[in-house]
């Protein structure tokens, strides 16, 4: 097992802490983060094991040890916020997101009553820059918009 990871709050980030949790106006993760600092780190100088803060915080012990250990390393404010999470850039800018809106408002092709998800991705990878683009992501961006094809 790994060193367990104390720490101490100076006297501006306890009230920090607890006034974040006072207001309550942050996010349920934050103000858990927060918590878990604040009973991590008594003011009389008993210390808490990660499971036993994990207990009265509902958590994992191994969420209580991360928060603990990104406090000693990065910070309070490191501790208390997200990290960015890795993922796919969307494939609708506002420039393809344009050209989406007015194929939708625009005529339907030849030999066809009206758009389909389909026929919209097809011809938004012909007009843009696109490689491809399926024809859900096309309808998730209608929906969003509140636009149907061919109304």
């Amino acid at each position: 097992m790994g060193k367990s990871q104390r720490i101490e709050l100076t006297d501006e980030q306890r009230e920090s802490l607890e006034q974040l949790i006072r207001a309550g106006k942050a996010s349920a993760r934050k103000l858990t983060r927060a918590r878990i600092l604040l009973l991590s780190a008594s003011k009389a100088g008993d210390w808490q094991s990660a499971p036993a803060v994990a207990k009265a915080v509902l958590v994992h012990p191994n969420t209580v040890r991360n928060v603990r250990r990104r406090f000693v390393s990065e910070g309070l404010e490191a501790a208390l916020e997200e990290r960015p999470r890795p993922g796919a850039q969307p494939k609708l800018t506002g420039e393809i997101e344009a050209h989406l809106t007015r194929l939708a408002c625009s005529e339907p092709p030849a030999g066809h009553a009206s758009w389909t998800l389909r026929l919209l991705a097809d011809k938004l990878v012909e007009l843009t820059d696109l490689e491809s683009i399926h024809h859900d992501t096309v309808g998730e961006w209608l929906k969003k918009t509140r636009s149907s094809p061919g109304k």
